[in-house]
């Protein structure tokens, strides 16, 4: 088992069966597109496969604030649903926090939908704490 950045096209597109379980309104065919869009904007791609099956993938980048100094910043961290309950989210988690701490990040942050419950469990299993509330406006 092993997690690498997606950087080329294919492996970027590799991805897309594992979000689309997260996001189901993605579409495959401008899938890289925007993810190549993101990029710009510090958007990173990471995954853990098995052989050769992704089991896990997340998308992160690494930001700066006052409220946060130097942060990685989780945007979406799913398992394949089939592979759920082995370890591997907890293993990319690991990754992530290890990549944050080798950039000098203080902090790692990442949000989840109030009824998602079994990913809370997880989140507070995996060491991480509820430190706040989020709160959105929908523009259109």
């Amino acid at each position: 088992m092993v997690v690498k950045l997606a950087e080329s096209i294919p492996e970027i597109a590799q991805c897309y069966p594992l979000l689309v379980q997260l996001h189901p309104y993605l579409i495959a065919e401008t899938f890289v597109e925007q993810v190549q869009r993101m990029q710009h904007d510090r958007y990173q791609l990471a995954y853990l496969q098995v052989d050769d099956r992704l089991v896990s993938v997340a998308g992160f980048h690494i930001g700066e604030s006052f409220a946060w100094r130097k942060y990685l910043y989780i945007d979406d961290l799913v398992t394949d649903t089939e592979t759920r309950s082995q370890g591997y989210g907890s293993q990319l988690l690991s990754w992530l926090a290890e990549y944050a701490e080798h950039h000098q990040c203080v902090q790692l942050h990442l949000d989840s939908r109030v009824t998602r419950h079994p990913a809370h469990k997880f989140y507070l299993n995996q060491g991480l704490i509820i430190g706040g509330y989020h709160f959105l406006m929908e523009l259109r």
